[in-house]
């Protein structure tokens, strides 16, 4: 049973913690990595290094774009197209758990997850810009 008072805060807990999470990340490839470093692992990856700087930009906004909950059902699908590709080519050969060499799949796997939750279940509380089907219920 959906408790249906309290369940769109809980989405909102979900989408600020997968916001916050990609934010962090965009700016661990900005402050840590740089942005030529994150290009020269795409490209140590077989991808082309440009590519990095629309991934940071991605994670980036679309976490802003989740924390402040502008669309965030929409947002959630490049993203999660993004772990899954991370998952595939970066983490998935190292094994499952993330105290394997060069870390496991298991944390972007529990955050594909949650944007799957998000994608389902929608914008939840508080949010700016609800999708198109949260605006309609309301009407």
């Amino acid at each position: 049973m959906i408790d249906e008072k309290t369940a769109p805060y809980g989405l909102l807990v979900l989408r600020l913690a997968m916001g916050i999470l990609f934010v962090a990340h965009s700016a661990l490839k900005i402050f840590i990595v740089t942005p030529a470093g994150t290009a020269k692992f795409f490209g140590m990856l077989g991808l082309p290094p440009g590519v990095a700087y629309f991934i940071i930009a991605l994670e980036g906004l679309g976490g802003i774009a989740l924390v402040l909950g502008v669309y965030a059902r929409w947002i959630a699908i490049p993203l999660l197209g993004d772990l899954i590709a991370g998952i595939v080519l970066v983490t998935f050969h190292n094994g499952f758990f993330f105290t394997d060499k060069g870390g496991g799949w298991e944390f972007p796997a529990l955050w594909a997850a949650g944007l799957v939750a998000l994608i389902l279940a929608g914008d939840g509380a508080l949010a700016l810009a609800p999708s198109a089907s949260a605006a309609r219920k309301r009407h």
